[in-house]
């Protein structure tokens, strides 16, 4: 039974899972829509609603905290002050997973994992 159990673990170990899920969320904030795997965008949505909750606030503490998922100062500026001011009326569901096809080599499902268009 997986009762309480939040984390997927992908079958890998904990520093690849979490280097798995930065470049995922650095990828998507750089390109705004990346293909992938539906489980791999379902884990990484969260990460990345998280880090534009915190980049709204626009202070130094969110970007310090933007910058330990993100490490790259350029990126970090980039969500703070490009994409986290899109959802500013926004309360969350900030990303969209759209089912594409299985993927011929293991028939992994994909997805299109991408930043809603806030206007």
């Amino acid at each position: 039974m997986r009762h309480r159990v939040k984390l997927k673990k992908f079958g890998r170990p904990s520093d690849q899972r979490k280097a798995l899920m930065k470049s995922l969320v650095r990828e998507l904030f750089i390109h705004e829509t990346i293909v992938t795997t539906t489980q791999k965008a379902k884990a990484a949505s969260q990460l990345a609603e998280k880090i534009i909750t915190h980049a709204m606030k626009k202070d130094l503490s969110a970007r310090r905290y933007v910058n330990t998922f993100l490490n790259d100062r350029r990126l970090t500026n980039k969500v703070v002050d490009e994409i986290a001011p899109r959802y500013e009326g926004r309360k969350g569901g900030y990303t969209r997973i759209l089912k594409l096809r299985k993927r011929r080599g293991d028939g992994a499902e994909l997805a299109i994992f991408q930043l809603i268009k806030e206007e």
